[in-house]
């Protein structure tokens, strides 16, 4: 989505076992044929089998290099996640060692959800069994 359509980072994000959702600002509704573009593109990232690592950070060096805003205000200690040379990013969350572990991305619904802001619904299927 940044790369394809400008949008930055999601604005709202949400990751669950069997469904996910990001928020995107874009500046026009996507057509079917981008939407399973982003699709592709993505499951192309993730069939490269980047490594996925990660480090920690103090807060204070945190705040100067990362988009902190989806980290919690009491964090003290910021771990840094890597995605081969493709993304870095602060995170909570769990990871699994290397992008090829996540499955097939799949997109299973999007709509606008107002004028500039387009939410899609994707989930990961496929996902070798262990997979965290």
């Amino acid at each position: 989505m940044q790369r394809d359509f400008g949008t930055g980072r999601s604005v709202e994000a949400h990751f669950g076992k069997k469904k996910s959702k990001c928020d995107y600002i874009v500046p026009r509704p996507l057509e079917e044929a981008e939407i399973r573009a982003v699709e592709a593109a993505v499951n192309a990232e993730i069939s490269r089998d980047l490594p996925v690592g990660s480090f920690d950070v103090p807060r204070a060096d945190a705040e100067e290099t990362y988009d902190m805003g989806k980290v919690p205000p009491d964090a003290e200690s910021i771990r840094i996640v890597t995605i081969g040379g493709l993304d870095v990013i602060p995170c909570v969350g769990g990871h699994v060692g290397r992008t090829s572990e996540i499955g097939r991305f799949e997109i299973y619904s999007y709509e606008m959800r107002s004028e500039d802001r387009l939410r899609i619904r994707f989930r990961l299927v496929d996902r070798p069994r262990g997979a965290a």
